[in-house]
């Protein structure tokens, strides 16, 4: 390590132990009280774990693995604070707008946030990444590499999502309208998830990403560690089977097959959590009766060979009512501490909240209650972090630079413009990167450390 570097690791270690203080509100004695004792317990695994993260960072970027219900790095847990930013890949590939990317990576790096969330698709619309079945732009494709290497060059994971539910980008609507070009007879944008030949389309898409070889790295995607996870689909869903049977035969086969090709990354398939007929139980806990019609169906889905984690989305405004109201933040926690329990007891595997928000066009909405549902969600993640559960982390839907608000749909959180947004997730993110570096799996929240560090990361004021 070069004396830059050195100096760079050294500020790091200060700027920890002056959080680390800055955090507790315990009063000290004199030197060589046992308070100190305690405190010092805490800080000197901090300088230890700066001293392995000085030789991890001559090593090659690691990839995220999953060890029971907890992500790891090197052995070490990955509890994350993330985002969305859908549009990317499209910024990318003009050069007007490229620089954008640059930014949501920079400043999302600055709040300390880890995992970005992004299309790996978009399905004959205007920049089509897929302009027909295989036939794909090598221009937007570039875009998605440059995407790739810049969350690389911040470290930032990705999680990349194949195709969409939904017909914005293409999505299984437009593998629908390229099979009836086709000739196929086919009645309902569900036939995505049945017909032998869509399934072949959205294969053979699978197949060409995971082997692309990264034009600004060299190195294929299926190899990259800076893909956190591969995603099957934004937001599935197969209302003409509400048994949810054919929704759960595509995931089998695509799982399989996903795994088959790139058996060193992550899986998640993309789901909103909506339980299902297998489970009657807990189809309570819906947030409609809707829900439970949508052909997905929580346990179940999970429970497929070849997903690793479980993925649950947050939308009280989109699913209980519009208009702010009181029911809405009970019922993200109850949301939250359900899926969690779910992902212990029966799923042996973590579970991201992998969209959450509120839009600034509800009705009731201001920014003061923005920042509450945040710090509501940020709790439960922490509250199952110090047990050492399956909340995982949560990605904050979505995140975007300056200049960019004509894409705005009325979630997005812009830092410059969001002080007391920018630094609930600052705070999340320093508790979370401290937690990470010092409980390593073979604690367990079993070692003196514990009282002291769950006091520093789990207060609940901010």
């Amino acid at each position: 390590m070069d004396n830059l570097k050195r100096s760079k690791y050294e500020l790091g270690i200060v700027s920890f132990i002056s959080f680390l203080f800055l955090t507790t509100n315990l009063t000290r004695p004199a030197f060589g009280g046992s308070e100190d004792h305690e405190e010092m317990g805490i800080i000197e695994p901090i300088i230890r774990y700066g001293s392995e993260m000085e030789k991890l960072e001559e090593d090659e970027w690691q990839m995220v693995q999953k060890k029971g219900n907890q992500f790891v790095v090197n052995d070490q847990p990955f509890y994350v604070n993330g985002f969305n930013t859908y549009w990317l890949m499209v910024f990318a590939a003009d050069n007007s707008t490229r620089g954008k990317v640059s930014e949501v990576f920079k400043q999302a790096s600055s709040v300390g946030m880890t995992v970005c969330r992004t299309w790996a698709f978009n399905d004959g619309q205007w920049r089509a990444l897929q302009k027909s079945p295989s036939e794909y732009d090598e221009d937007v494709f570039k875009a998605l590499d440059f995407v790739v290497s810049e969350a690389r060059k911040y470290k930032i994971r990705l999680i990349l999502s194949l195709t969409n539910n939904w017909e914005a980008y293409g999505g299984k609507a437009q593998y629908v309208k390229w099979g009836k070009a086709a000739g196929l007879n086919l009645t309902s944008d569900d036939d995505f998830f049945s017909h032998p030949t869509l399934r072949s389309y959205y294969k053979a898409h699978v197949k060409t990403v995971l082997n692309r070889v990264n034009t600004f790295i060299n190195i294929t995607y299926k190899e990259d560690p800076t893909i956190f996870a591969w995603e099957l689909m934004n937001e599935p869903r197969c209302t003409s089977d509400p048994t949810g049977d054919k929704l759960q035969d595509w995931i089998e086969e695509m799982a399989v097959y996903v795994k088959k090709i790139d058996p060193k990354h992550l899986l998640e398939i993309g789901l909103e959590g909506f339980y299902g007929p297998s489970t009657p139980q807990r189809v309570q806990f819906n947030p409609n009766t809707y829900a439970q019609q949508v052909g997905t169906d929580f346990i179940r889905n999970h429970l497929v060979l070849g997903v690793d984690f479980a993925s649950v989305h947050i939308y009280a405004d989109s699913w209980i009512s519009q208009a702010i109201a009181d029911t809405h933040l009970p019922f993200i926690k109850s949301w939250m501490e359900t899926h969690i329990e779910d992902a212990e007891k029966y799923l042996g595997m973590p579970v991201i909240f992998a969209e959450f928000g509120v839009s600034a066009k509800d009705p009731g909405y201001n920014t003061t209650y923005r920042d509450t549902l945040i710090n509501s969600v940020y709790q439960v993640i922490l509250n199952s972090t110090k047990k050492g559960g399956s909340g995982a982390g949560s990605l904050l839907w979505q995140f975007f630079p300056d200049g960019t608000d004509y894409m705005d749909d009325g979630y997005a959180v812009v830092l410059s413009k969001s002080p007391s947004t920018s630094s609930i997730i600052s705070l999340q993110s320093k508790r979370l990167t401290l937690f990470n570096s010092m409980c390593s799996m073979r604690c367990h929240w079993g070692c003196k450390k514990k009282k002291v560090l769950e006091e520093i990361l789990f207060r609940d004021e901010l």
